[in-house]
Formats: C-alpha cells, structure tokens, sequence
C-alpha cells in the first residue's frame, strides 16, 4: 500500500476575469519509505500540489490518499519543509527545531530534549541556544530540516528545499540529506528544479508538464542505496538526465 496517493487532482484558480487551470488529472504515490522527486517548468504547479497535500487547497477534482484513508482538504497529516528554511529569527535553534513537535502535541520540554538530542547528529552540536541569524544558510536548512524531521507524521514533502544554496553548499546539503535520509527511511515526495538533485537522491521521478500540468513520464531511477556522489559519473545518471532534459526541453517550447 502506498503512503501516499493523488488521484486525479484537478485544480483551477478563479479570478475576477479569468479561471486559470494549473493542475490537470495528476495522479502519483509515494511507498512507505520511498525517495520521490517531482520536476517540472517554472510555474506548472508543483507548489500547488503540495498546498492541496497539505489540505491548505481543496482540489477542483480528485482526492488525496493517506494510508489507504481519502484525507483531501485535511490539515496536519505531513510535514513539510519549505524553499526558505522559515525558521523564527527570536527562537534559539532548539526551540525551533522543537516547534513542529510542540504544534503536534508534545510537551515543551520532551519536544527540547529531542532536538537537543538530535542537533549534534546533523553537525549543529554547540548551537542549541544561538538565534538563526548566526547560521550560514547550508545550516539554516539543515535546522529546518530536521524540523520537519521530528515533527510524527510520517510523510514529508519538500520544496526546493536546497533552491537558494550556491552550488557547493548545495551538493553538500545533498549528501548529508542523503545520509540522514537513509537512516530513518521517512516517505520523502521532494521537488526541485534540478534534473541532477533529483535523480542522485530519488528513487522514482515524476516529470510534469507546462500548466496546467500533468504527468507526462515516470522514472525509476536504476541506482542502488546506499548512493555516493560517483554515481554521477555513471552513463546511466547522464542518459537518464539527457532524457529529462529533453522532455523539460520541449515542454518549455511548446
């Protein structure tokens, strides 16, 4: 069974002139413990699918599946992390890593000795009590991952999580979600921009179309866990990203 389900969302923003269709009969999952990633055109509606996952929008048609129970338009069922790491600059980096375990219901200082418990495991020991603006931004993100991390629900959605890294910090953050990832084997649906973030971390790929997207291919990418970055250097990783790009190539044309 899997985690998580979409089944045939629809959905169409109204205005006062003008109804604009962004999604269109898209319908995917995520197994328990599976890596997915969503890539798609600027603006074809990946932010939105995660607001309709969320229950923060009600789709125009379709529903969305939690395990096995339709959830569609219920708030607080998944985690989520979203492109700015959105951390609260007069939290300690303790509290705000306890945050999403105090809204789910933890008592404060169960929700502190976790984080404490867990910040010297992602490389952020000795900065429980400092404020964010004293992390660089890799480290920002890594706090409001594990943010997401702590909070109980088991299905995480993430979105470009990595999207305003520079590129080194960025492969960085890649690995180290890789490794933290693949201790806990949480239900990741992940999207990004990034043909080759998508493929070195996920185990299936959705490509999207231009708006109002739908599903135009699906990709089971053909590298074993544990992953390491050679993995890039395979002739599998670039024919798989060739092929992408492609798709995305003619989809930005059209």
């Amino acid at each position: 069974m899997s985690k998580l389900e979409l089944k045939g969302i629809h959905h169409t923003f109204s205005g006062k002139k003008q109804r604009v269709p962004v999604l269109s009969d898209v319908t995917l999952h995520v197994k328990e413990g599976e890596f997915v990633s969503i890539i798609g055109p600027s603006g074809s509606g990946k932010s939105t699918l995660f607001h309709i996952i969320g229950g923060l929008l009600t789709p125009s048609g379709g529903e969305v599946w939690l395990d096995g129970v339709s959830v569609t338009g219920t708030k607080g069922l998944i985690s989520y992390m979203p492109q700015q790491s959105s951390l609260f600059p007069w939290r300690s980096i303790e509290a705000n890593v306890a945050l999403s375990q105090e809204v789910a219901g933890v008592s404060r200082s169960a929700a502190l000795d976790k984080a404490r418990e867990w910040l010297p495991k992602v490389g952020l020991g000795g900065y429980e009590h400092e404020l964010p603006h004293v992390l660089s931004g890799g480290m920002q993100q890594r706090v409001s991952f594990l943010r997401a991390l702590l909070s109980p629900q088991e299905v995480m959605c993430l979105d470009e999580p990595f999207g305003s890294l520079d590129a080194l910090t960025r492969q960085a953050m890649q690995s180290w979600l890789l490794n933290i990832w693949e201790q806990n084997k949480r239900s990741i649906l992940f999207v990004t921009h990034s043909i080759e973030e998508a493929i070195f971390l996920s185990d299936r790929i959705y490509v999207l179309s231009n708006k109002p997207a739908q599903v135009i291919e699906e990709f089971i990418v053909p590298f074993e866990r544990q992953r390491h970055e050679k993995v890039m250097m395979d002739p599998k990783f670039h024919e798989l990203r060739q092929h992408i790009q492609s798709l995305l190539r003619q989809e930005i044309l059209s």
